[in-house]
């Protein structure tokens, strides 16, 4: 279900949790050494709309992913933060790196090592299986597609709907 999020009209990027929001949270293991997640073609055209109107995407995940190599590789992301515990310094990294003001920046995550980065924005959202403390935060937005099946592809048609109506 495609929902109306009520963002600022000056979003420059899109800071993103991988697990969670990319994926349904599931993992299959293969073996040992090998595991699978999930990805939906909705949000990887999400990430390639984004890209295609200039918006900046930036991953930050507390786990390693070979699944988060393969979409910076395909869309050319260069801010990709992997096996990171505690995310509000990356968050705050890429805020200088680019000089933005908190209202450009969109932060989207699900759990509850995203709350400090949820808390540094204007622009907070996550989504419907969220852990309950996020989803409790004043200022959090929750997208009408679920984790892994569109609720990356719902934040940035919000964003290019927005920019395109002005």
């Amino acid at each position: 279900m495609y929902k109306t999020l009520n963002l600022t009209n000056n979003i420059k990027i899109i800071v993103s949790d991988f697990d969670g929001i990319f994926t349904d949270n599931s993992v299959y293991i293969l073996n040992e050494e090998s595991k699978l997640k999930k990805l939906s073609y909705k949000d990887l055209m999400g990430v390639s709309i984004a890209v295609k109107n200039c918006l900046k995407v930036a991953i930050i995940s507390g786990e390693k992913s070979k699944e988060i190599d393969y979409i910076a590789k395909k869309f050319g992301i260069d801010d990709i933060h992997q096996n990171i515990r505690t995310k509000l310094p990356v968050l705050q990294s890429i805020k200088e790196k680019y000089n933005f003001d908190y209202d450009e920046i969109l932060y989207a995550g699900d759990d509850i090592n995203d709350i400090d980065c949820l808390n540094f924005v204007k622009n907070a959202i996550t989504v419907p299986e969220a852990n309950y403390k996020v989803k409790e935060l004043k200022h959090i937005q929750i997208t009408g597609a679920h984790a892994g099946d569109g609720a990356f592809r719902e934040i940035v048609d919000n964003i290019v709907e927005m920019k395109n109506s002005k």
